[in-house]
């Protein structure tokens, strides 16, 4: 069965950085689109980031510039770069794999997920 642990949340001031990680088990990594989402409290899952399988990569319009996603195949392993992070960045950031290969900003075209990791920005 297909699992994905995120890590890397954690609570850091506005204006600093963080690295989230997503690895994958099982399955056919490289050939997955990976996404990030987020989801404040009280307010939708949100899409942030996503990658395909060629590492085309496409964002949300508020985190473009600051945040970064890439992928390792050789670790099954996907990342969230995150800069100059702002409060209203603070939310629960959840990894999801689409076994299309594709990249989506909708939530329902990914197959899998992960549980998320809570990242906090202080102001």
């Amino acid at each position: 069965q297909v699992q994905l642990v995120e890590s890397g949340g954690a609570l850091v001031q506005a204006g600093g950085s963080l690295r989230l990680s997503c690895t994958v088990s099982e399955g056919t990594f490289s050939s997955y689109g990976m996404g990030w989402f987020r989801q404040a409290p009280g307010k939708e899952r949100d899409f942030v980031a996503a990658i395909n399988w060629a590492n085309t990569t496409l964002y949300e319009d508020s985190v473009h510039g600051r945040f970064t996603i890439s992928r390792n195949n050789a670790k099954n392993t996907v990342y969230l770069q995150m800069s100059a992070l702002k409060p209203e960045d603070t939310a629960v950031y959840f990894c999801a794999a689409a076994a299309s290969g594709s990249y989506s900003q909708r939530w329902y075209m990914y197959t899998y997920w992960g549980q998320g990791t809570q990242v906090t920005v202080s102001s």
